[in-house]
C-alpha cells in the first residue's frame, strides 16, 4: 500500500450491520429488547444481592460484579449499534472509539478472569463446605475482585497505548459494529505485528490461565457431585453446573475464535457475528442463566417483591 494513500484519522465510520439494510428494522427491535433485558436483569440483579441478606455471601458477592461488568459491557456497545442501525451517520471520532475499545476491552477482560475466580469460589464451596466462609473470606474476595479489575485495566491499557502509537491508517472504515482491535490494526499503514503479536500472546495467556483454572475446579466439583448419595441432589448439581459451562464455553469460545490466532482481523465478516455472543448475548444470558435455577435468588426475589407491595 503507497504511503500516498495514508492518512491522520479523526474520525471513522463504522459499518455494522448496513450490509443486510432489509433487515435493518428486525435487528433494531432486536438489540432493543436484548439491552433492556440486559439492562434489567443486570441491575435488578445487583439491587435484589444488595437489599437481601440472605444473598450476602461470597458466590452472589461475585455474582453482583460480573452483573456490573455485563451491564457495562452491554451499554458500551449496544446504544452505539442501535444509533448506527437506525441513522445513516454511522460515524465515530477517534477519541470516541478509542475509549470504547479501552472500556470494551476492560470489561472483557475482567470477565474473563471473574468468571475464573467464580469457577473456584464454587470449587470451594463444593467441595470443602465447612471451611468454605473461613477459606473465602471478605479480604480474600476483595482481593480476587480487585485482582480481576486490575488485570483488566492493565491489559487494556497496554492494547491501548501500543494503538495510539499508529500514525495513519489507509481508511476509516471500519468493517464491524464496534471499535474492535483486530479491524483497527488491519487499517494500519505501519508495521503492527508487534500489537498483533502482544494480542495474542496477551488473549491466549489469559484463556489457558481461567480455562485451566475453571475446568479443575469443575473436575473437582464433579468429582465430588459423583460422590452425593442423594439422586436428586446429583441431578441438581449436574443441571446447574451444566447451565453455568455452558455460559463459560460460548463466552471463552468467542474470545479464543476471534483473539488467540494469528492475523485475527481478516475474516471480518465471521469475527462480527462472532463478537455479537460475547458482547451482546452473553451479558444478557449470564443473570438469567445463575438466577433462573437458584432457589436462593428465586426465594430472595418473592421476599423483596411482597415487602414492596404489601
Amino acid at each position: 500500500m503507497g504511503q500516498e494513500n495514508c492518512t491522520i484519522v479523526t474520525e471513522f465510520i463504522l459499518l455494522g450491520f448496513s450490509d443486510v439494510p432489509e433487515l435493518r428494522v428486525f435487528l433494531s427491535l432486536l438489540f432493543l429488547l436484548i439491552y433492556g433485558v440486559t439492562f434489567v436483569a443486570n441491575l435488578g440483579m445487583i439491587a435484589l444481592i444488595q437489599v437481601s441478606s440472605r444473598l450476602h455471601t461470597p458466590m452472589y458477592f461475585f455474582l453482583s460484579h460480573l452483573s456490573f461488568v455485563d451491564f457495562c459491557c452491554s451499554a458500551i456497545i449496544v446504544p452505539k449499534i442501535l444509533f448506527n442501525i437506525l441513522n445513516s451517520e454511522k460515524t465515530i471520532s477517534f477519541l470516541e472509539c478509542m475509549v470504547q475499545f479501552y472500556l470494551l476491552c476492560t470489561c472483557v477482560v475482567t470477565e474473563i478472569f471473574l468468571l475464573a475466580v467464580m469457577a473456584y469460589d464454587r470449587f470451594l464451596a463444593i467441595c470443602s463446605p465447612l471451611l468454605y466462609m473461613v477459606s473465602m473470606s471478605q479480604k480474600l474476595r476483595m482481593l480476587l475482585v480487585s485482582g480481576c479489575y486490575l488485570c483488566g485495566i492493565v491489559c487494556s491499557l497496554i492494547h491501548l497505548c501500543l494503538a495510539l502509537e499508529i500514525p495513519s491508517y489507509r481508511s476509516n472504515v471500519i468493517d464491524h459494529f464496534f471499535c474492535d482491535l483486530p479491524p483497527i490494526l488491519n487499517l494500519a499503514c505501519c508495521d503492527v505485528s508487534i500489537n498483533e503479536l502482544v494480542g495474542v500472546i496477551m488473549a491466549t495467556s489469559s484463556e489457558i490461565i481461567t480455562v485451566v483454572i475453571i475446568l479443575t475446579s469443575y473436575l473437582f466439583i464433579l468429582i465430588t457431585i459423583l460422590r452425593m448419595r442423594s439422586a436428586e441432589g446429583r441431578r441438581k448439581a449436574f443441571s446447574t453446573c451444566a447451565s453455568h459451562l455452558t455460559a463459560i464455553i460460548v463466552f471463552h469460545g468467542t474470545i479464543f475464535v476471534i483473539y488467540c490466532r494469528p492475523g485475527s482481523g481478516n475474516g471480518m465478516r465471521t469475527d462480527k457475528v462472532t463478537s455479537v455472543f460475547y458482547t451482546v448475548v452473553i451479558p444478557m444470558l449470564n443473570p438469567l442463566i445463575y438466577s433462573l435455577r437458584n432457589k436462593d435468588v428465586k426465594g430472595a426475589f418473592r421476599i423483596v417483591g411482597s415487602k414492596i407491595f404489601s
